[in-house]
């Protein structure tokens, strides 16, 4: 016999069902289709799927490496079918997907898509509007802490425009150099900003050969050695065209999106071939600049010292200016505490955020010392090369450490490039004409038959302000005259840090690529390598360019944003290209430059 149940306690079962799964609106949505990633210029993954019904929003998962395991990355909204993951393409090696669709109920995940080598087509690229053939579009650049702000110097560009947005073709200014500014909007989309040339244009002045940006990007100091008048201070008369290759800086601030010049800079002793502007940087907030000047001839030692005694031919020389509102002064003249003719003191900086702390590299000086604060006075080691700390304690700057490497050897060119880390407390230093075999993370530094393939070191600060070296790294693949360690960039927090070989030969592209293949001689190679926990070292990625070629010279220069999530790497490149994202391949604009970001 069939029982008959009230009404009332058939509507209850049903609810007790669907509670438990047994009703339809109880489901999870089903699994997304056609679940695709596509690579997009400048550092983008884009993922596009069919919506599924019933969905509330959309969970992206990723495993960066293939092993770490999956984490959500981002929430997408319901009804959605494409988004954009701007990502560090070197930390992406082997990267995994998933695609949830998802409501109270629970999710369904997608299929698994893969990072490939299709990650070659997410690799920015970048050319100058006004591309031409010898312009070295990317000898210098550098990004802003952020990651949204490039400068990119083409010191050989030759029109004779004056100051923002002047005439790109009229070019009857042979080599007077020239700054393009590019910016990342809210979005992932980049454009040129800016194209800057120096308030006193004039042919081979080089402006562009040095470049460095406040955190913002709000603030850029670029270097012009090659500039002429004999000027000195800050706003001095620019015509006078009496002290040949005496050098400038001019600094540039951006308000909204409009850029000014803020500042006419000279050294306080400016004279003749003492290329000031060579070398810059500047602090985070952009009130900081130091600004080395290697062919400057004093005999002075230490700080504050004599300017105008030039017994010390190309010793080298570092000056600190700082901003107060809009006013800019010098603030300390800085040489070695070792003075001593053609060491080249001021041939590359970096400061700390802060700007308290000034790392100054002189990579032609010759003491046999090794470590940090050895004997000074053993000339034994012509060109092994130095780096000098100084610390800044209200106003007044001191030297705090005397470093060498643990390897000190003649012509290693120790200090050529170096980097600190926003605190100070990290400091990569490279040696390009290096000559050890070995490869990757603390070889043996004593077998020196692999000429100039050049190494990088790096030391710590600790809380007694001793510095110590940490590490001693190669590239995976070392090779003779190689030059790795000929550019260097440091992450903010110093647990990331890149490193060009710019003379590197293999045909690889992208990232990740066949290393061995050394058939395109000087293309160049860019190697990442971060710093865990532990402070132990590894390599995690090998990087070249998109378009890699013979002669090209990829990686002679290189910045890091704050995070490490964002590389842009310099190339003499070929291509007749103008702008973002254009043709690699037509080669007809020899050593026209390009800038690759990643």
């Amino acid at each position: 016999m069939n029982k008959l149940y009230p009404l009332s306690l058939l509507f209850v079962l049903t609810a007790m069902l669907a509670a438990c799964g047994g009703g339809s609106s109880a489901k999870a949505p089903v699994a997304v289709s056609n679940f695709t990633l596509t690579p997009q210029a400048t550092k983008t993954l884009r993922f596009t799927w069919d919506d599924v019904a019933d969905e509330t929003e959309y969970r992206l998962l990723e495993n960066p490496d293939g092993m770490s395991g999956f984490t959500q990355v981002a929430t997408i909204a319901a009804d959605t079918t494409s988004y954009d993951h701007v990502v560090s393409l070197p930390a992406r090696i082997n990267a995994q997907y998933i695609l949830e669709s998802c409501n109270a109920n629970g999710c369904n995940d997608s299929i698994t898509v893969f990072v490939n080598s299709s990650i070659v087509d997410a690799i920015g690229y970048f050319k100058a509007s006004n591309a031409g053939a010898g312009d070295y579009f990317g000898r210098a650049l550098s990004l802003s802490a952020d990651g949204n702000t490039l400068a990119v110097g083409a010191y050989r560009e030759g029109s004779s425009a004056i100051g923002i947005g002047g005439d790109q073709a009229d070019n009857f200014a042979n080599s007077s150099g020239a700054v393009y500014v590019f910016t990342r909007d809210s979005s992932t989309v980049w454009a040129q900003q800016a194209y800057m040339k120096a308030s006193n244009t004039d042919a081979h002045d080089l402006f562009g050969a040095a470049l460095s940006l406040s955190a913002d990007g709000n603030t850029l100091a670029v270097g012009a050695y090659s500039e002429d008048s004999n000027a000195t201070g800050i706003g001095g008369d620019q015509s006078d065209a009496m002290a040949s290759a005496s050098g400038a800086v001019y600094v540039f601030i951006r308000s909204g999106a409009t850029w000014t010049q803020q500042a006419y800079v000279k050294a306080s002793n400016a004279e003749a071939n003492d290329w000031f502007g060579s070398a810059l940087s500047l602090s985070a907030d952009g009130d900081t600049l130091a600004v080395g000047a290697y062919f400057e001839g004093s005999n002075a030692t230490g700080v504050g010292g004599n300017q105008a005694d030039n017994t010390a031919r190309t010793s080298g020389a570092v000056y600190v200016f700082t901003r107060s509102g809009a006013v800019w002064t010098q603030q300390a003249y800085v040489k070695a505490s070792n003075t001593e003719e053609k060491d080249w003191f001021g041939s590359a900086l970096s400061l700390s955020a802060d700007g308290n702390t000034l790392a100054v590299g002189a990579h032609l000086e010759d003491s046999n010392a090794t470590g940090v604060d050895g004997s000074e006075t053993n000339n034994a080691a012509g060109d092994s090369g130095a780096v000098y700390v100084f610390t800044r304690s209200g106003a007044v700057w001191t030297q705090q450490a005397y470093i060498k490497a643990s390897n000190t050897e003649a012509l290693d060119y120790f200090g050529y490039a170096l980097s600190l880390s926003a605190d100070g407390n990290t400091l990569a230093v490279g040696a390009y004409r290096e000559g050890s075999n070995a490869t990757g993370v603390a070889g043996n530094q004593r077998d020196s038959t692999a000429s100039a393939s050049g190494a990088v070191y790096v030391f710590t600060r600790d809380t007694g302000n001793i510095w110590i070296q940490q590490v001693y790294i190669k590239a995976s693949n070392t090779g003779a005259y190689d030059y790795f360690g000929i550019a260097l960039s440091l992450s903010a927090d110093g647990n990331a840090l890149a490193v060009g070989a710019y003379l590197e030969d293999s045909n690889a592209t992208g990232i990740g690529g066949d290393q061995p293949n050394n058939s395109a001689s000087s293309s160049g190679a860019v190697y990442m390598f971060t710093r865990d926990t532990g402070n132990t070292w590894i390599q995690q990625a090998y990087v070249k360019a998109s378009n890699a070629e013979e002669g090209d010279f990829f990686g002679t220069a290189l910045s890091l944003s704050g995070d490490g999530n964002a590389l842009a790497v310099g190339a003499y490149e070929d291509s007749n290209a103008t702008g973002i994202g254009g043709d690699q391949f037509n080669n007809s604009a020899g050593d026209s430059g390009a800038v690759y970001l990643y």
